[in-house]
């Protein structure tokens, strides 16, 4: 069973179009993917710079740092998810997967959103703990916890996704034209019937991989704010210096999920322009917004960057 993509650049290149139309169409399709691969090298680059970075000083082997490299190894794997899948289509004729691949892709793509969400409450339990319970910090974050937090933010939402693409597996299609560029939730609305059993599924993940997390992160972030707020001008700048790259990541993750979860799934009147720069934005905007916003804001990342460019430039 195949599945056929409407991607937007099939709009430029009708079946039957005349022979200058099929040049230029040839043409934009070699464009996007030159702009789509040079994307996808900068976010594998960009990003295995900075956890190379965090592996190889010894300074940066602390939680906090580990986590960033755990999420920053997360948005690799994310890319390297879609983009060949990707860069294939923009030089193929057709543009198909086969059902199997796309819930893989599907389960994949959700699996590494709900492990950024749970890296993200680590961070944020890790921060809560240096900045109001510094005394107690040593003895809570210690190797194994980090470890163990590692494990289950992985672990977790591939096995909720595991449950979801069994229930997937079943379910009998009545169109096979998929509305967007990689596998999401617009594979919901290829169904001949909507499944209860997978809607209600569906409800319990999103609560259970974004809703649950994003209520704790804000939770302990404004403990964090009412232990600044009560400290000395000098804490709460040290204290915005570590937080607000998580913040700033957070609500960029946020509204993208929201975006792909709810919207796409109500199938709002929505041009196909908007729905194409957003998935765009998921793929390209969100990869590289982590390492740089970790890597300007992060005053010891940025150090490190700094003299490693230093030393190539001599």
């Amino acid at each position: 069973m195949t599945i056929c993509w409407r991607l937007a650049t099939s709009s430029y290149c009708p079946e039957y179009a005349a022979l200058a139309d099929s040049i230029q169409c040839k043409s934009s399709e070699y464009l996007y993917f030159v702009i789509m691969f040079t994307a996808y090298f900068l976010i594998i680059c960009i990003n295995s710079t900075i956890v190379c970075l965090i592996v190889i000083h010894k300074n940066l082997h602390e939680p906090m740092y580990i986590f960033i490299a755990a999420l920053l190894i997360n948005s690799v794997l994310y890319s390297t998810n879609i983009y060949p899948k990707l860069l294939i289509d923009f030089l193929s004729e057709k543009q198909i997967i086969t059902h199997s691949l796309c819930l893989f892709q599907g389960s994949v793509h959700y699996t590494m959103a709900g492990s950024e969400f749970s890296l993200l409450s680590a961070m944020a339990y890790d921060r809560y703990l240096s900045i109001c319970k510094p005394l107690q910090y040593a003895t809570i974050m210690r190797k194994t916890v980090v470890i163990v937090f590692l494990v289950l933010a992985w672990f977790v939402p591939t096995c909720e996704l595991g449950v979801l693409v069994a229930l997937y597996a079943n379910i009998k299609l009545c169109s096979f034209t998929l509305k967007g560029i990689f596998c999401n939730t617009s594979f919901y609305n290829l169904q001949c019937v909507r499944s209860v059993t997978i809607s209600i599924y569906g409800l319990f993940m999103l609560l259970n991989i974004v809703l649950f997390p994003v209520l704790f992160i804000f939770f302990t972030y404004t403990r964090i704010l009412i232990a600044s707020y009560r400290s000395s001008k000098t804490f709460r700048r040290k204290a915005a210096q570590t937080c607000l790259p998580h913040l700033l990541v957070l609500i960029n993750l946020t509204f993208f999920i929201t975006y792909d979860v709810i919207v796409v799934r109500l199938e709002s009147d929505i041009p196909n322009t908007t729905h194409l720069i957003m998935a765009l934005q998921m793929i390209v905007y969100h990869p590289l917004f982590n390492p740089i916003i970790y890597g300007l804001k992060m005053k010891e990342i940025s150090k490190h960057l700094k003299r490693l460019f230093q030393v190539k430039s001599h």
